[in-house]
């Protein structure tokens, strides 16, 4: 796996085009996922949430929708700069103010024990160096009896599924994502790389209990592609 700056840097440079890819390379399927995990976190009015490796943004604005009141971090200022912009746009079309950005890193944030009623992390876990210290310190900062939620690719085991899974996401993916971003690095086979070494189903669940999250479970989507899991940080 890269190191932290090299990630960094990437990303950095995927910035500008990074929500048209997700777009196009998913087929629009990352907004519905995105929307499932929503769902899965179940807002109650009032809650303030943090999302982890916030990036541009995506989930944070949709949990605020939702009713949270939000705070994004991730350790990529680019990405913050695209998130911040959606703010602003939202306020000049007469929404509310968007969620509070700012940078931080996963595996040391910023903020006191029990700040949140919830943390929720989109794509993002997999690319921080030691996933169990996000997950604890994700827990550290959410309030006794409340959640942990994470989006995050899977593998897909159905034969014929899996087969074209792995064909389009190694020899597709890579090159059409940086042509979209207009990126010369190797963010998009970094991305297919990370996604098939890094544990899924049942091993991240063993990586949530070692993170001190109770009852553990998942939810697969899209025929296995994405998964989104929920740890409830205990009493």
């Amino acid at each position: 796996m890269p190191d932290g700056t090299t990630i960094q840097r990437m990303f950095a440079e995927v910035a500008p085009g990074y929500d048209r890819a997700n777009r196009a390379l998913s087929f629009g399927i990352d907004v519905w996922w995105r929307r499932k995990t929503v769902q899965l976190v179940a807002v109650r009015p009032g809650e303030h949430g943090l999302d982890v490796c916030a990036g541009t943004g995506d989930l944070s604005f949709a949990l605020q929708r939702a009713g949270a009141t939000m705070v994004g971090a991730d350790f990529c200022a680019p990405m913050l700069s695209r998130a911040h912009a959606k703010g602003v746009q939202q306020v000049r079309a007469g929404r509310p103010a968007g969620p509070v950005f700012l940078a931080a890193d996963a595996m040391a944030l910023p903020f006191a024990d029990a700040r949140f009623d919830f943390a929720t992390v989109a794509f993002g876990i997999r690319n921080v160096a030691d996933p169990v210290v996000a997950l604890r310190e994700m827990a550290r900062v959410v309030k006794p009896g409340g959640r942990v939620v994470v989006l995050e690719f899977t593998k897909p085991r159905v034969p014929v599924l899996g087969h074209a899974y792995r064909f389009y996401f190694k020899r597709i993916l890579p090159k059409l994502g940086s042509w979209i971003c207009g990126a010369r690095n190797d963010a998009y086979r970094y991305l297919h790389d990370s996604v098939m070494a890094f544990p899924e189903r049942e091993a991240f669940l063993e990586l949530m209990r070692a993170a001190g999250l109770a009852n553990p479970r998942q939810r697969l989507l899209t025929g296995g592609i994405a998964a989104i899991y929920r740890g409830e940080v205990q009493r």
